[in-house]
């Protein structure tokens, strides 16, 4: 249960470190995406929804599939940020930002522990 809630602490406080820090998520988001403030409010307030829904019985592998299909959906954001290294993200360790794709595939099987049926 301590990996259980230590992912939700890690989703809650990303959802709320979207309020508190726009301008950082605001910089990865892919300039081809539409409304950029609207879609880091709701992708913080995601995260913190599905945080909380990990939490309880009744609705944790609905959270944990909704964290898998998050972590899909915000894929672009690392592709973005590895082709802009260059340049938007010349400040940034390479490493880190190429480190930072694979990273999403262990993030979803931690979240895929708690999505699949238990017998």
């Amino acid at each position: 249960m301590i990996g259980l809630y230590v992912m939700a602490a890690f989703y809650g406080a990303a959802g709320v470190n979207h309020f508190l820090s726009p301008g950082f998520y605001l910089k990865v988001m892919p300039p081809y995406l539409p409304a950029p403030e609207l879609l880091n409010a709701a992708s913080g307030v995601i995260e913190i929804v599905l945080a909380v829904a990990l939490l309880f019985g009744r609705t944790r592998r609905l959270a944990a599939w909704g964290i898998i299909a998050l972590l899909v959906a915000i894929f672009p954001v690392h592709v973005y940020m590895w082709q802009a290294r260059d340049t938007v993200f010349a400040d940034y360790d390479r490493t880190l930002l190429l480190l930072r794709m694979p990273f999403q595939l262990i993030f979803m099987a931690w979240a895929w522990r708690y999505a699949k049926r238990r017998p």
